[in-house]
């Protein structure tokens, strides 16, 4: 890594990061993968820990980042820790301080050997599909920074995957887009970008991952799972969440749907990665059962699938999309007993 010597223009590139990315995750969980796997640790026993489902009412944004995470006392959010509960892995949101050095945290970041995961929009992005045409708030990866060619070293993961260097200006114009609402992308445009970036640290190195240490872990989630709660949480919360969602569409609130499929797509990302987790430690561990309960997980997150894009083809006419939206969301209830069940006999004996 070499860094120029002028006080004005810097050149700061590190090594190409390792794209890391599962077909239903998000740009959320794939930039936290890579960060991961840059620190030497293996992303899916990090991020496949934990199991949840929690829905915050009035929290859900436009973004396709957005999970959900309650404010700490301080009112920081800890993406990090929402992500791996079992693990000591935080995030906190940060934004340039200074106006006339936009840079000067990146270079200090990447300067440490450490990357920023910047928040963009996808329309500014040359390599993004959606350049020029779509506005949407994305997550991708910084790694290096070259003010003399004036060019930043970005990596995204998420299909059609790219690393490479991008003009700063139309980074800056990515980094710091209003997002406006756009009419081709009702779920992730409308909510601004505004140059923001979140700092990733794993504070200590992962535990080797045992059938005992495992089984604690499963354990802990079948427990918020099943145990009662003032906020949405386990299979109560999913419950209020689906009939409050069905009662919403009827009523003709298309901000239901709208909503529906940024915080699915959280829910989705975390049931694969925890249900592909329990089925390669079965595989390695000669456990059928700890295998089949992680394909009941899996079959969670692919149950999803059918909600949240009934709820974007209905986003039009709430009221048509109701009983489908019921159906769709009974399915989805059904899948997370069956998994919490398969889990949780299976959690009792590691």
């Amino acid at each position: 890594m070499t860094a120029g010597v002028t006080a004005r223009t810097y050149m700061i590139v590190g090594p190409e990061p390792e794209w890391w990315y599962r077909d239903l995750v998000s740009c959320l969980q794939a930039t936290f993968g890579t960060v991961l796997a840059r620190a030497g640790v293996d992303p899916l026993s990090v991020l496949g820990a934990g199991w949840r489902f929690l829905h915050l009412p009035g929290d859900v944004r436009s973004e396709e980042f957005y999970y959900p995470c309650p404010a700490d006392e301080s009112g920081q959010i800890d993406l990090g820790a929402a992500l791996a509960p079992h693990h000591q892995l935080h995030s906190r949101w940060w934004q340039p301080a200074d106006e006339n050095d936009v840079w000067r945290e990146v270079r200090e970041t990447l300067a440490d050997d450490r990357l920023v995961i910047a928040a963009v929009d996808n329309f500014h992005l040359p390599f993004r599909p959606a350049y020029g045409d779509v506005h949407a708030a994305h997550l991708v990866v910084v790694y290096g920074l070259d003010e003399t060619r004036g060019v930043v070293y970005v990596s995204d993961a998420m299909p059609p995957a790219f690393r490479g260097a991008v003009p700063i200006e139309e980074f800056l114009r990515s980094w710091g887009s209003a997002n406006p609402s756009d009419v081709q992308d009702a779920f992730f445009s409308d909510s601004q970008i505004g140059r923001r970036c979140l700092d990733v640290r794993l504070d200590a190195p992962p535990a080797p991952l045992t059938p005992e240490l495992l089984g604690s872990y499963l354990r802990t989630d079948v427990e918020a799972f099943t145990t009662a709660s003032s906020t949405r949480t386990g299979l109560a919360g999913f419950d209020a969440f689906a009939t409050e969602l069905v009662d919403r569409c009827k009523a003709g609130d298309a901000d239901a749907l709208r909503e529906l499929y940024p915080f699915g797509w959280g829910m989705q990302a975390q049931a694969s990665l925890h249900g592909e987790l329990l089925r390669r430690c079965g595989r390695q561990w000669n456990d059928p059962a700890l295998a089949g309960a992680g394909r009941a997980v899996e079959a969670v997150a692919h149950a999803w699938t059918g909600l949240r894009f009934t709820g974007a083809h209905g986003l039009e006419d709430p009221r048509a999309a109701a009983a489908d939206i019921a159906h769709h969301a009974t399915v989805l209830r059904g899948k997370y007993a069956r998994a919490v069940d398969a889990v949780g006999t299976t959690a009792a004996r590691l």
